[in-house]
């Protein structure tokens, strides 16, 4: 009950926080399927902003998938991560094997979760959508019923621009598209630039609506 009211008013705050309107196209919230929520990546507060976008019904089986050597800096960060978002985290820097992010993810999701991830890699300027690596790929290419759902995030270069600590209050706009499935005849260069695209479409959509 403590976690979940502390969940609940996170969620409450980071909407407040971004003033996020959230807009689903040809697509809606559905806790019965499992999904991978993809989406443009620039800031720290990515994961949370679109976790508190979906309904509580969804937000309870989605986990963030997060850099382990940025989340486990501090106990509150931990606490955060472990307690209140259920976050997969991954370390970056011992990739095994065995145990690859692949592999963490898709044991962290078993059969129950949905998670969200950054296929860019890293952050950019809010702008651009840089070409996608390959993990977008081998997840649906292991599990190919994992319905793909692109993300996109308007504005949230601005409330907490890189290199900046505390985010400053400002309106965005965070995009569903309809889901995407890796399909026969799909290899690795064909599914991610439909991925890309599926994206690059609801920045189009966001940058109509305007500033």
């Amino acid at each position: 009950m403590f976690h979940h009211a502390i969940r609940q008013t996170l969620a409450a705050a980071a909407r407040f926080l971004s003033g996020a309107s959230v807009s689903w196209y040809d697509n809606e919230p559905d806790p019965n399927c499992q999904r991978v929520y993809f989406a443009n990546h620039t800031s720290h507060i990515d994961a949370v902003i679109i976790w508190a976008s979906l309904p509580t019904s969804s937000r309870v089986i989605t986990r963030p998938v997060a850099a382990a050597d940025y989340w486990n800096k501090s106990a509150f960060r931990r606490f955060l991560t472990s307690e209140v978002f259920n976050s997969l985290l991954i370390d970056r820097n011992e990739v095994k094997v065995h145990q690859s992010p692949i592999d963490l993810m898709l044991n962290g999701m078993q059969d129950e979760y949905s998670i969200i991830i950054f296929p860019e890699g890293g952050r950019g300027d809010g702008k651009a959508i840089r070409e996608f690596k390959s993990g977008l790929y081998y997840l649906c290419k292991r599990r190919p019923e994992l319905e793909a759902v692109p993300v996109h995030i308007h504005g949230m270069n601005r409330i907490l621009p890189r290199g900046e600590v505390f985010p400053v209050p400002l309106l965005t706009r965070i995009s569903f598209g309809p889901p995407i499935w890796l399909e026969k005849g799909d290899n690795k260069v064909r599914f991610l630039k439909k991925a890309r695209g599926a994206l690059l479409k609801l920045q189009e959509k966001a940058e109509k609506v305007g500033d």
